[in-house]
């Protein structure tokens, strides 16, 4: 195996649920030596049953250390653990880790040069500091419920944690940056990502349309909420999606499938109009594409240069055979549940690849090794068992 980017690095895990783990599954697959720490409980219901999907998908890469914060020596243990370490990685309530003595300002003296990430649902301070984040909860006060799904329809929920995956996302960003920042100033910083600020964050051009137009954006539907005709058209099977926005595109796009009317009507003459006129200009496209199968119709506009695509169900996408010319997913050998396939990342580098080298850890699986390399010797190990400090 090529040797790993991130394999120096040493990342302390005492995230749970999703936006902390989806942090550092970004780095553990870059090659980061992880330990997870969970307490002598262990760490599922949230995050799903530990041997179901959504746990193994989001933990593999790691060693397991179960370590109870709540006794003193479990602290103690943590502290000798952050003097070795280059990241902590951290989702509680922003309170909790003042409480546990587990904060950055805490943990600094013991390592200047440790890199600290927090991710928390609404930052760590301020009006909304203390309050418990959930991703449907950023999706709602982040605006996005209120453009998704159909006009009228009420607010929708996204079919995806989007709020959690991108805080954890950006604060994957964030630790790396402050690591490369850490090798011209030798110091470590904290790194704090939240929910709310990520969503809105997503939120990108449809936010731009209120904070520089000064317009308030609303439910598309299937739609795209300003360039069209781009979103789901009927076919003789099923529906496909056609994006064929921009005058040259759509020009293109009435040619091939023989309808010089549209491309002439006034009523759909420049980008703006076509918007306006949507439910004119679906109406008349789908009239058409009903003709055919959606097969059919994606050859004929691949061929003329026409973006569309089908519309898969989750195992037709893995299905497909330039998903699998990707290779997005790898398979990784578990001691309890045998073969597993993963999702993996979405980037390459022509050199040095990520990679899923073992499967999500039972609980506690490494607690001796961990302990082992800070110097506690075998019956050291079993005291803390007996008293459950681990």
């Amino acid at each position: 195996m090529k040797a790993t980017p991130l394999a120096r690095f040493k990342v302390l895990d005492l995230s749970r649920v999703r936006a902390g783990p989806t942090c550092v599954r970004m780095l553990s697959d870059w090659g980061a030596d992880v330990i997870k720490i969970e307490s002598p409980e262990g760490d599922s219901g949230m995050g799903g049953e530990r041997h179901g999907p959504d746990f193994q998908n989001l933990q593999r890469n790691k060693r397991s250390l179960q370590l109870n914060l709540k006794a003193p020596e479990g602290v103690t243990i943590l502290k000798k653990l952050v003097a070795g370490a280059d990241v902590l990685v951290e989702n509680f309530r922003p309170d909790v880790k003042f409480r546990l003595g587990i904060d950055y300002e805490s943990l600094k003296p013991i390592n200047p040069r440790l890199v600290y990430g927090s991710i928390s649902g609404f930052g760590q301070d301020g009006p909304y500091g203390d309050r418990p984040g959930f991703d449907q909860i950023a999706q709602g006060m982040g605006g996005l419920m209120s453009i998704t799904g159909l006009p009228g329809q009420g607010p929708v929920r996204v079919g995806i944690p989007v709020a959690d995956l991108t805080a954890g996302i950006f604060c994957a960003m964030g630790i790396l940056v402050a690591l490369l920042e850490r090798e011209v100033s030798g110091e470590g910083q904290w790194v704090q990502s939240n929910l709310l600020a990520a969503q809105i964050a997503m939120l990108d051009f449809q936010a731009a349309r209120w904070t520089i137009g000064h317009e308030v954006p609303g439910q598309a539907g299937n739609d795209h909420p300003t360039s069209m005709p781009t979103g789901v058209y009927v076919t003789a099977d099923g529906h496909f999606n056609i994006g064929a926005s921009g005058d040259a595109i759509y020009a293109r796009f009435c040619k091939v499938i023989d309808a010089p009317q549209l491309a002439t009507d006034p009523r759909f003459a420049t980008n703006a109009d076509r918007s306006s006129n949507r439910r004119d200009l679906n109406e008349a496209i789908n009239a058409i594409t009903r003709t055919k199968t959606s097969a059919e119709w994606i050859e004929i506009l691949n061929e003329a240069g026409v973006p569309c695509g089908p519309i898969y169900s989750i195992d037709q996408v893995f299905a497909d055979p330039q998903v699998r010319h990707l290779n997005i997913t790898r398979h990784v050998a578990h001691k309890v549940l045998g073969d597993v396939e993963v999702i993996g990342q979405a980037v390459e580098l022509s050199r040095t690849p990520w990679g899923v080298h073992s499967p999500t850890p039972e609980p506690g699986e490494h607690s001796d090794e961990v302990l082992r390399d800070l110097g506690y010797g075998a019956a050291d190990v079993a005291d803390l068992r007996a008293r459950k400090v681990i």
